[in-house]
């Protein structure tokens, strides 16, 4: 089977990710059991097959942080 992509949780704080979860949230799960804060934790997508980042994910709708979609819309978190 070839894998498409594959889901990822980033805590941009902490500088650590988790990945391979069914769904973004589940990373994101592993990540607060380990001591990150959700406010620090952004949903992302590797592609294997071409070597790049896609940056879209329902974790990352946050009015309070001003992300009101599910792409990452501030260029500094993508990074």
């Amino acid at each position: 089977m070839l894998i498409s992509y594959i889901k990822l949780a980033v805590d941009i704080e902490r500088v650590i990710l988790a990945g391979g979860g069914e769904l973004h949230a589940d990373c994101q799960a592993v990540l607060l059991k380990n001591g990150s804060k959700q406010g620090d934790i952004w949903g992302a997508d590797w592609y294997p097959l071409t070597q790049e980042v896609g940056y879209e994910s329902l974790i990352n709708i946050r009015p309070r942080q001003n992300n009101r979609l599910r792409e990452i819309q501030d260029p500094m978190i993508r990074q």
